[in-house]
């Protein structure tokens, strides 16, 4: 997430879903939008004279439908990436209507270096922020209580991450695992470049593009990466198609030999890779680039926005602190010491733990259920639909290595059936992971990464959840 790092990076993802290690369950490969790059593809027309003026379709010297003398078989000369980049952003000026205003330089990172930069994260005794955001994802049953998930997040983004823009530095950095001879995915610059004119249009730096909460920061990269994604796309249809000379991509032998991604961090951020061009198309379909541009202006506020294409909007949750006997919240994180999961994150849950431990809660291969072609995965189910808002509070009693640990999760529905569908799926999540009922409404895990007590209420359109070490400090964190 954007706000677990010091400076915001817009990023591709090459390693999604379906291509780890360990599979999601069976189902298509993940569409790396790279399908093209095996070939040259068909001839581009004779380039013409450079215009006397910048426009569209032309920068660097080079017209977006000209041929260029590069051969990554051997990796890039300067001289050749040069030539890729220029004609890239000809390209990229071509397809997404926006003029570059500046040239955009490219630096390429090894992969161990790129790992190493992001290595040092705090544990949860020596950061506040670390402390409260692993009880967030804990509250997800995506990251358990014994684990720290900024080190899981930097995980996943040094495993599955292959390039990035920085706003800060105005450059695109290639991740490779052969710095002396580098090659470049044409979808990886595509996607970058086009957040690099991103960049110098609308200011990714604002702090309008900076979500206040996860879900926030999910559906603002909604439109940053939905936008570079439909791009991506519709250049490598043409590459495919032969309508465009494409840099071919040799095959590359080995892999990335750092740590595996966790495959419920990497569901819930790649979601915005995934729904995001099909938000980012309908917003075009309907009013073309200009209603695209629009949106930069006022960015979509939730998940729920950009997984069902629509305009509403969260209903608002007060919250009342009523914690006693040491209990606290952590005033100085989050919003009034709160996170907003959303939607997207929600599903993950669910069907993080219906894939790992069989919980009765979505069909884990309605992952795969896509009726568009700019959508990659499915984050659409029943128990996850009809979201309205919700707010995470982490709990704090003590402080350091001798801290507990506990939250209170106020989900909001937009029908009482709704609520209903939440309520039976998350007590499957507590039941596949061996919990038993010990009182009315307060279950209780024994063991495991999230052996803890909770009390799940519904009534009408709202589903709390309190979460504590005991069942006896469920009424301390939050007294009934």
């Amino acid at each position: 997430m954007k706000r677990s790092h010091a400076s915001a990076l817009f990023v591709v993802v090459l390693v999604v879903l379906s291509g780890c290690s360990a599979p999601f369950v069976d189902g298509p490969p993940a569409i790396s939008g790279d399908e093209a790059d095996g070939g040259s593809g068909g001839a581009s027309a004779d380039a013409p004279a450079d215009p006397e003026t910048d426009r569209l379709g032309w920068e660097a010297g080079y017209w977006y439908n000209e041929s260029i003398d590069v051969d990554q078989s051997d990796g890039l000369s300067d001289a050749e990436l040069d030539a890729f980049v220029g004609r890239s952003m000809a390209r990229v000026e071509y397809l997404r209507d926006i003029e570059f205003e500046s040239e955009v330089p490219v630096e390429i990172i090894a992969r161990s270096e790129y790992r190493n930069g992001s290595s040092e994260v705090p544990t949860p005794a020596e950061s506040e922020f670390a402390a409260w955001n692993n009880q967030v994802w804990e509250a997800l049953f995506i990251s358990g209580e014994d684990e720290n998930v900024q080190r899981q997040l930097s995980d996943t983004q040094g495993s599955s991450v292959v390039g990035f823009y920085a706003p800060v530095d105005d450059e695109i950095k290639v991740i490779t695992e052969t710095p002396d001879s580098p090659v470049i995915r044409n979808s990886t610059l595509i996607h970058e470049l086009v957040h690099a004119a991103q960049d110098q249009r609308f200011n990714l730096t604002s702090a309008r593009y900076r979500g206040d909460t996860q879900d926030g920061d999910l559906a603002i990269d909604g439109l940053i990466e939905g936008d570079a994604n439909y791009v991506q796309r519709e250049y490598t249809r043409r590459c495919a198609s032969g309508e465009w000379e494409c840099v071919a991509t040799p095959a590359q032998s080995g892999g990335s030999d750092g740590p595996q991604p966790d495959l419920g961090i990497l569901l819930t951020v790649f979601q915005p890779y995934s729904d995001g061009p099909v938000y980012v198309s309908s917003r075009k379909e309907n009013g073309g680039w200009d209603a695209v541009n629009a949106e930069f202006d006022a960015p979509p506020e939730s998940t729920e926005q950009i997984i069902h294409v629509t305009d509403e909007e969260p209903v608002p949750i007060e919250y009342t602190d009523r914690a006693r006997n040491g209990w606290a919240l952590y005033p100085d994180q989050g919003v009034e010491g709160s996170d907003t999961v959303g939607e997207a994150s929600i599903y993950a849950m669910l069907w993080n733990q219906a894939r790992s431990a069989d919980a009765e809660t979505v069909d884990p291969r309605g992952l795969f259920d896509t009726d568009s072609d700019y959508d990659t995965y499915n984050y659409a189910a029943e128990p996850s639909t009809g979201w309205a808002n919700d707010r995470v509070f982490p709990y704090h009693k003590g402080s350091g290595s001798a801290a507990e640990y506990g939250y209170v999760w106020v989900t909001e529905w937009d029908s009482t059936a709704d609520a209903r569908e939440f309520h039976e799926a998350y007590r499957a999540v507590l039941r596949a992971q061996g919990a038993t009922q010990e009182a009315d409404r307060v279950w209780v895990v024994s063991e495991g990464p999230y052996a803890d007590a909770f009390r799940v209420t519904r009534s009408g359109t709202r589903v709390v959840i309190v979460n504590a070490p005991t069942s006896s400090d469920l009424g301390d964190v939050r007294p009934r």
